[in-house]
């Protein structure tokens, strides 16, 4: 039983995580955390384990799509050229920056 406590807690902040991460957590898109965070609450107690092991299945499954749906859209803009990839270039350039304590100094267009 301790086990499966641990991996639905497991589960729950896998999908937090990619929830924050994929959709974001403006005010706007709150909504999709307060919908995840109330299913788990709402399904707390329940002792149907067949229906338990369901949800934690369909948690886990809608993490792994949500995860690679991202990734296979970032994949298929990093290998098309015809499209304008300033945006993603500077956005890399921001990543590699911020991962050495560095900020990107305001571009100015005329």
């Amino acid at each position: 039983m301790r086990t499966e406590a641990f991996q639905t807690v497991n589960i729950y902040r896998h999908l937090l995580k990619a929830v924050k991460k994929h959709i974001g957590k403006e005010e706007n898109k709150k909504h999709f955390l307060e919908f995840v965070t109330s299913e788990f609450h709402k399904n707390r107690n329940l002792s149907d384990g067949v229906a338990v092991q369901q949800k934690i299945k369909l948690a886990r499954d809608y993490t792994y799509m949500l995860n690679g749906v991202h990734h296979h859209k970032d994949l298929l803009f990093s290998y098309n050229i015809a499209i304008d990839r300033s945006n993603e270039v500077q956005r890399t350039l921001g990543k590699s920056a911020a991962s050495v304590g560095l900020q990107l100094p305001e571009v100015y267009q005329s």
